[in-house]
């Protein structure tokens, strides 16, 4: 692939089995070549699997497995708690050899990005740089990874899922309708299960059929997203690669609780802990948050979520939990069995320039608090999370966790990336 005119090359990099990758590299004579898994709660056997390598994944072993489940069909699984302080680094120095064959890299989440090379041919052609990428990732670091090629980024992420692991797949459009129109909705990039489930009442079963739909019908059913569906199935994108680490649009924590809360003290213990950590968070970027939403879950697994927009944006950690335990009471009974919590800070904006109105009382006490939350930022930034927390905050489940940092995190969560240099890495 060359390109010409207008045409761009765009790289997707998918880390294989990232996690699990990264623990083999850091201890290979413990992980290498074994069937290992990343889970929590390991202690408790009642974690779920996260990722699993590709030796387990050959056993039999899944993604969202409980720990329990997986032992059963691999009795010599190897079971890693998350160390999302070792995830970011390997994230940071993967995404750093990439960056050198272009400043045009979008993060997509903690092991996956792309990178536009149209202008990169000093550095050869586009295998020749993905071959390049993926020797150095897996030579410097350890790691193996996927690398597709395409004229946009829907293409390049689907070749990236082509070969795994350690493949490197060109993915053209004369050559999408062969591969992938006779595949199911659901194998389109960007369509899930309920966009394929929809499809499905209008006999759309796979991707060639969404391709050659009806327009008018498509619009009727998604509106505006019906011609970006019909788009994509004939394998055509214009979103470029933005570089620019966008401001989060939310930030939020949940945890899944050991067993079934019913007491407002356990409730509330981590209903403190998820406000700190969303506002510390939050507080790092520099940002405010206007509208509080929890997230309640029960032993069946329904779930609810429930929001309220603030008159004045926050970005204290108090006012996040008064939102939250105030929502908690309005709608859920008391007494009523609860299996996982969650805070979500939405409408975030920049803190400076964000409007705020303060009465009399606010108008003193205000300058006060924001100096006192930022001299505890500095020592929790120097000396680690627990140095100052309330007695509140202090308990032996999962939420106690979330100050911890190691254990802490999302593959999408990419706070690590904001604000970086990648010139002076």
């Amino acid at each position: 692939m060359k390109p010409s005119g207008k045409g761009r090359v765009i790289l997707h990099i998918d880390m294989n089995a990232f996690y699990c990758s990264v623990h083999e590299a850091v201890n290979p004579e413990l992980y290498r070549g074994k069937p290992i898994a990343v889970a929590g709660s390991v202690e408790l056997r009642k974690g779920i699997v996260v990722t699993s390598s590709y030796a387990a994944r050959g056993q039999g072993v899944r993604t969202g497995m409980t720990v329990r489940q997986a032992m059963k069909v691999c009795p010599e699984l190897i079971v890693i708690s998350p160390d999302f302080h070792l995830y970011r680094q390997y994230s940071k120095r993967f995404m750093k050899i990439a960056y050198e064959y272009s400043p045009l890299l979008q993060t997509m989440s903690i092991d996956e990005c792309y990178v536009d090379i149209t202008g990169s041919g000093q550095f050869g052609t586009p295998v020749e740089i993905a071959g390049t990428i993926q020797l150095r990732i897996r030579e410097e670091l350890g790691l193996p990874c996927s690398i597709g090629i395409g004229p946009n980024k829907l293409l390049a992420k689907m070749g990236s899922d082509m070969k795994k692991p350690n493949g490197i797949s060109i993915l053209r459009i004369r050559e999408f309708p062969s591969l992938f129109w006779n595949k199911p909705c659901a194998e389109l990039y960007g369509i899930g299960r309920r966009t394929a489930e929809r499809l499905k009442k209008f006999n759309i079963m796979t991707i060639g059929q969404l391709a050659r739909a009806d327009e008018r019908l498509l619009a009727r059913e998604f509106g505006v997203l019906g011609a970006e569906l019909k788009r994509a199935a004939n394998g055509l994108n214009d979103s470029p690669v933005n570089p620019e680490q966008e401001p989060n649009k939310s930030i939020g924590h949940t945890t899944t609780l050991p067993h079934d809360y019913t007491l407002a003290a356990d409730v509330r213990r981590v209903f403190l802990n998820l406000a700190d950590q969303v506002a510390r968070r939050m507080r790092r970027q520099h940002l405010v948050a206007q509208t509080v939403q929890i997230t309640i879950r029960d032993p069946d697994m329904k779930t609810i979520t429930r929001s309220v927009t603030l008159e004045t944006p926050t970005e204290q950690a108090d006012e996040v939990y008064a939102c939250a335990w105030k929502l908690f009471g309005q709608h859920w009974k008391a007494g009523e069995p609860v299996r996982l919590l969650g805070i979500t800070l939405q409408n975030l904006k920049p803190r400076e320039g964000a409007a705020v109105q303060l009465d009399l009382f606010s108008y003193e006490q205000q300058p006060r608090k924001e100096q006192l939350t930022k001299a505890m930022d500095g020592i929790r930034d120097k000396y680690g999370e627990n140095a100052i927390v309330t007695a509140g905050m202090v308990g032996n489940d999962p939420s106690v966790l979330l100050r911890d940092h190691k254990v802490r995190g999302t593959s999408l969560q990419t706070d690590h990336l904001k604000e970086i240099d990648w010139e002076e890495l």
